[in-house]
């Protein structure tokens, strides 16, 4: 139950003031977002919701609007626990002293009068969060049309649409702005996929030992989950030590912490006096990093061996392979009984085989024996010519159907769901080359022309039903990746799988932390020698979402049990805890740390850190050098001309970008 639901401001008649940010959305993305942006971020946040109750979420009795208010109420008790207990952040102050409460709108569609009342003409950003593309992208347009100024972060799933769309609505902004700072045009549109954003972290929740990659300026950043070590064993530390996880030695599963659960969460970016004091502990470490390659297309399951393993069933090679065996036989027979060249005697066995040669009268006995044996044979090949014709219509006709697990599998994972999420985990999972049994209920479902073009193994069926798990092979998986849209299912397919293999890992789907954490606590004492993760994905995706409405760059969000660390570049001018001081200096346990350096002279540089380098990968010519200094001196001096990659934790990087604002005053 999401307990007492505190009443809403009633706000019909005042119009929001200028410099706010409108949210629009009609699922937890949004709702999410505007938790971010006012409590961690402390803006004036206007959400528009639809009205009516949650079509994702049908059996949930409260409204859209109900819904947020619980959320809203439950964050705004945790952030007043977290200020009266001190907070680690140091120093901010509380960052909603002074905020008015998040401003509750509700209409069907965003439409040009929707958006005037929600005060577009004068908001700094706008967010179209809907899970309908064409529906966000009819907003953004009339956005850009009502406020040329507007900073729009668009939420699409078609990643080609998105970057045609990002450069048309910024080509408008310039139109409509002659003279535009092209920094301020860069970040005037910025289009997101939460899908994007959470699939690799929740494809690594599947993998014990897992890491978390991202990427900047074509190269990859390894966050490494490193479990406890043994006695008498040191971690290894890597480049630097991330955070330090919940596990410890006598507890290796953890308590799977989030934000609200005190002491029992995760220690983002602690100091070395934390990770000296902290033995025994989990800890999630930066390693070493490597130059990304060009995108790849996926390997497909089962698809390695020859071309006829995808024709021919086995059956039928070892019924050709023995044929031709005895073909053979009966060709080194004929060479040893008659004094005959292999060139002839081949001739005469095959004529033999095809029933077209003379009946061997007068001939010596062992040759009558062979053309017996050979007319024998001989028979057996027209079935199997048949069978080969209709197995090879049969491959034709079913090139486009589903491909059933095959027997012996083992060792894969169990994907549940195949929506906007569970496709784009599917494709981080095979680009990982780890095998995957998809269990999908809908035969239409987004993500299932992807699994049949990939030859990834799927069971249509509904995974709550008997049989269903059992026929993706859940005994030999090795874990089970729940990513439905509804909770229960995920939940009542965790609980079935496990109840087939107790020791199963399993990573759930789960929107609600409190409901994410009775179960993860329910499972850890039904289940203690069994892994057990939830994640949430608007909790994944909520953070990019807010730092690109600020005009910042994400470079991706690590998931830190149900904490979240972001990597995000940087300009060091502007931020005074960052300009002219020292590395060491500039590091604020708890809040952010800086990780590299951007040696590139300010005119050649990058503007998207996040992409891959243009060259020619099979010339006589090397990739371009990175501009990426990783291994920092303590006592480098920062310069205002510098870029930096920085971890911060949602606060830290909140406090940068709220220091930023207060010296750099908003156009």
């Amino acid at each position: 139950m999401l307990g007492f639901v505190p009443p809403l401001p009633q706000q019909p008649g005042r119009p929001p003031s200028a410099g706010h940010m409108i949210v629009c959305g009609d699922d937890a993305l949004a709702r999410r977002l505007a938790v971010e942006l006012r409590y961690v971020y402390g803006e004036r946040v206007t959400l528009l919701l639809p009205p009516g109750r949650d079509a994702n979420s049908p059996e949930t009795p409260l409204t859209q609007r109900g819904r947020a208010a619980a959320l809203f109420g439950r964050m705004s008790a945790a952030m007043n626990r977290a200020g009266n207990g001190g907070g680690t952040t140091g120093g901010s102050g509380d960052t909603n002293a002074g905020v008015e409460a998040v401003r509750i709108m509700e209409a069907p569609e965003p439409s040009d009068d929707v958006l005037e009342e929600a005060g577009v003409d004068r908001a700094a950003a706008l967010a179209l969060v809907y899970d309908d593309d064409e529906r966000n992208i009819r907003a953004a347009l009339t956005a850009r049309r009502l406020n040329p100024r507007l900073r729009l972060v668009i939420r699409l799933y078609n990643r080609k649409l998105g970057q045609h769309l990002e450069e048309l609505l910024d080509q408008a902004a310039a139109v409509a702005m002659p003279g535009i700072d092209p920094a301020l045009l860069d970040a005037s549109t910025t289009v997101l996929s939460d899908a994007d954003t959470a699939a690799p972290a929740l494809a690594a929740t599947a993998l014990t030992g897992s890491s978390k990659i991202i990427q900047a300026e074509g190269l990859l950043l390894r966050a490494a989950e490193r479990p406890p070590p043994r006695p008498g064993e040191t971690a290894d530390p890597g480049l630097c030590t991330l955070a330090l996880l919940s596990s410890t030695t006598n507890d290796p599963a953890g308590a799977e912490g989030s934000d609200s659960s005190g002491d029992e969460a995760p220690q983002l970016l602690p100091d070395e006096s934390a990770v000296a004091a902290a033995t025994g502990r989990g800890t999630v470490v930066l390693e070493a990093v490597s130059r990304a390659d060009p995108d790849r297309p996926a390997t497909r399951m089962g698809g390695r061996g020859a071309p006829l393993a995808q024709v021919f069933s086995r059956r039928l090679r070892w019924s050709a392979l023995g044929v031709a065996a005895a073909a053979l036989a009966l060709v080194i027979a004929s060479l040893l009984t008659t004094e005959d060249t292999a060139i002839h005697s081949t001739y005469l066995t095959l004529l033999d085989l095809l029933g077209m040669n003379d009946p061997a009268e007068g001939a010596p006995a062992a040759r009558q024996i062979i053309q017996i044996l050979s007319g024998i044979a001989g028979l057996l090949l027209l079935p199997l010519l048949l069978a080969a014709v209709l197995e090879a219509f049969g491959t034709l006709r079913t090139a486009s159907s589903l491909r059933r697990p095959p027997r012996g599998l083992s060792g894969h994972v169990v994907l549940l769901g195949l929506g906007k999420i569970g496709t784009r985990v599917l494709v981080r999972l095979r680009e990982l080359d780890i095998p995957v049994v998809v269990v999908e209920e809908d035969p239409d479902a987004r993500g299932i022309p992807l699994a049949r073009s990939m030859h990834v193994p799927t069971v249509i069926g509904d995974v709550t039903q008997e049989g269903v798990l059992e026929a993706a092979k859940i005994r030999r998986a090795r874990a089970l990746l729940a990513l439905t849209s509804i909770d229960t299912t995920n939940l009542e397919a965790a609980l079935y799988a496990r109840s087939v293999k107790p020791d199963l890992r399993v990573a759930l789907r789960l929107y609600d932390d409190e409901f994410a954490t009775a179960v993860y606590r329910t499972l850890r004492t039904a289940h203690p020698g069994a892994l057990t993760r939830s994640r949430s994905v608007s909790h994944l995706a909520a953070p990019s979402f807010a730092v690109a409405m600020m005009g910042r760059q994400i470079l991706g969000a690590v998931p830190v049990e149900r904490k979240v660390m972001l990597f995000a570049a940087l300009e060091v001018a502007g931020h005074p805890q960052l300009e002219g001081r020292t590395v060491e200096q500039a590091f604020r346990a708890g809040a952010w740390r800086v990780l590299a350096i951007d040696a590139t002279p300010p005119a050649d540089r990058t503007p998207d850190l996040a992409a891959i380098p243009p060259y020619n990968p099979d010339g006589d010519t090397v990739p371009p050098p990175s501009g990426l200094v990783w291994d920092l001196h303590p006592g480098y001096v920062l310069r205002a001309t510098d870029r930096v990659v920085i971890a911060a934790t949602r606060r830290g990087l909140a406090e940068l970008l709220r220091r930023q604002r207060s010296v750099v005053p908003r156009q």
